[in-house]
């Protein structure tokens, strides 16, 4: 039974094809007027209608569907695109930081040739923590003891502009792997130090209440300081070994910003320090003295 099925099913289907295969032979022999042709015509005529229809009702619906897959396509993409912002973002702050760091570095770089203080053994370390307070009176740093740095060494360090390079203060403790700075916007910071070109000794301590204004204390009615003077350290000036300055001369700490009641006893030279002290990420600690730092 299942037999004779089967071969009713391919008799059927070989006699479908036979008959395709003549009113094709019959269609493209005859002329475009006969009757195939015709009968063609007439059937597209009739369905051709409805097709449209069909297709102008089913519109919305594509319409939708591509949407769809459109949305689904583009919150894909969406997805990448952030990603690879993202990545790129991240590279170019580790880039920026690097090239900040960079400047840093020349500009401790550039002071410690152009003084010589190679001798000094300049450690560098990288700052770990500040001050919270608005007087950024210390900062910690990530070397100690073990690497050479001591009690009321001197500190160095660059903001990354091209004149933000010079003191910043001093040791204050240490530990083994760890140092705090004791900056020069500290009340209790002091440092002898003179006009690079009136030649005018004073000691720079901070103006109290404004930690970015350092004053020149004791000038004299005769100091004849005059505004963008460069004031650096005087190093040790006393022949006496127990008098020694823990800082080598010439450092650059401000520049002079003002003079008060210029000419007169109550005369005061305002500075403003070289490194802007929120700005800092490595300093220098100078571990060594040569010849009493003078």
């Amino acid at each position: 039974m299942y037999d004779k099925s089967v071969r009713r099913r391919r008799a059927v289907l070989a006699l479908l094809v036979a008959c395709a295969l003549i009113l094709l032979t019959a269609y493209f022999g005859e002329s475009a007027g006969g009757g195939l042709h015709s009968l063609q015509r007439g059937i597209s005529g009739v369905v051709s209608p409805v097709q449209e229809g069909a297709s102008r009702a089913l519109k919305p619906f594509r319409d939708l569907f591509g949407w769809v897959g459109d949305t689904f396509h583009a919150k894909g993409d969406l997805k990448d695109v952030t990603k690879e912002r993202d990545e790129w973002q991240r590279r170019a702050v580790s880039a920026e930081g690097a090239v900040a760091a960079l400047k840093q570095q020349r500009g401790m770089d550039d002071v410690v040739g152009e003084l010589d203080l190679s001798a000094n053994r300049p450690v560098t370390a990288r700052v770990i923590g500040q001050s919270p307070t608005l007087w950024y009176s210390w900062m910690k740093i990530d070397k100690g003891s073990s690497s050479g740095i001591a009690k009321d060494m001197p500190v160095l360090a660059s903001d990354g502009d091209d004149s933000g390079t010079g003191l910043i203060g001093n040791v204050e403790s240490v530990g083994s792997g760890w140092a705090i700075v004791q900056l020069v916007t500290d009340q209790g910071f002091a440092v002898g130090a003179r006009t690079l070109q009136s030649r005018s000794p004073g000691v720079v301590s901070p103006k109290v209440g404004n930690p970015r204004d350092l004053i020149l204390k004791y000038t004299s009615r005769s100091d004849r300081v005059e505004p963008g003077e460069t004031v650096v350290t005087t190093g040790t000036l006393s022949s006496r070994d127990d008098l020694q300055s823990p800082y080598p001369p010439n450092l650059p700490i401000g520049e002079v910003s003002r003079v008060d009641e210029a000419g007169t006893d109550a005369q005061e030279v305002h500075l403003t320090p070289f490194v802007d002290l929120r700005r800092v990420d490595f300093v220098q600690v100078l571990t060594q003295r040569v010849n009493g730092n003078r």
